[in-house]
């Protein structure tokens, strides 16, 4: 096989991988250029199709339906696999440092950034009562213990024993329109992340009255950084959360696109990742 129809074929088979890890409909898959592939190569294809993924992995339980119980929480979006995806290509912006992730949901982009980045601690945080049920199963399903369980460590199928190198761990409440600066403030983060969270203009004033109110309550510690991911729907929701910023008195600057694509996210979704200067 030529070295340019090896890259294709290399293409062809992460793309499989993916679509099948994430367990997409199986009208997603490529089928079409398999098939002309097929023609082209033999069987080896194939057979690389078949054998079993390589690389790390991260096992997520959720909704099937876009809106369940009332929360957008239970399914992952774009955006998080996005930001994971940069956050794997920039370990260093997490590595022995404390992450608050802000909306959670699924929990995608934080058990990514547990596996691959090495944190010091990572709080996990939602509103939804069924969407921190769903959470704190899927931290204990990729063999993360739960802070509020270090003294008893919960044996979860497959995961008997604790990584010693794993980062602490706490899953929080968090209602953005009524906590309060002294909550805030107690958990220390040096990075904030939040990724698919600029749904509608009342979510985005009460995410950046929490912005605020964090970069307002650190006092003498250094301002933590901030990445904000997000799919642009709507451009309105997107200008309307760049002019509160800029009414905070929060400046940003847009991340640059990262080279990798490990996730099945829609091709032609446009997504982009802001740093905000808190």
């Amino acid at each position: 096989m030529a070295p340019e129809e090896s890259v294709e074929a290399s293409r062809l088979l992460q793309s499989f991988e993916r679509r099948f890890l994430a367990a997409r409909a199986l009208r997603s898959f490529p089928w079409q250029s398999l098939e002309e592939k097929l023609r082209d190569s033999g069987p080896e294809l194939l057979l690389d199709i078949l054998q079993k993924p390589s690389g790390d992995s991260v096992t997520l339980s959720e909704s099937s339906a876009i809106i369940s119980h009332g929360t957008t929480g239970l399914v992952t979006w774009n955006a998080a696999l996005y930001l994971a995806e940069w956050a794997i290509e920039n370990p260093a912006a997490f590595t022995h440092r404390t992450v608050l992730e802000l909306g959670s949901g699924a929990g995608l982009t934080g058990l990514a950034i547990c596996k691959m980045c090495h944190p010091r601690a990572y709080v996990f945080s939602d509103c939804h009562g069924l969407v921190l049920e769903q959470l704190r199963g899927n931290i204990l399903l990729n063999g993360l213990l739960l802070e509020s369980d270090a003294t008893a460590p919960a044996q979860h199928p497959g995961h008997n024993t604790h990584n010693t190198e794993s980062p602490r761990v706490t899953v929080a409440q968090l209602d953005w329109d009524i906590v309060t600066a002294p909550q805030l403030a107690a958990f220390q983060p040096d990075v904030i992340i939040a990724a698919d969270v600029l749904y509608c203009p009342e979510t985005v004033l009460s995410l950046v009255r929490v912005l605020q109110t964090l970069s307002a309550c650190q006092k003498d510690r250094q301002a933590p950084d901030a990445y904000i991911a997000f799919t642009i729907r709507n451009p309105e929701t997107c200008r309307l959360f760049t002019t509160e910023l800029g009414k905070a008195g929060i400046s940003w600057e847009a991340v640059p696109r990262h080279n990798q694509k490990l996730f099945p996210y829609e091709e032609h979704s446009e997504m982009e990742i802001l740093k905000l200067m808190l």
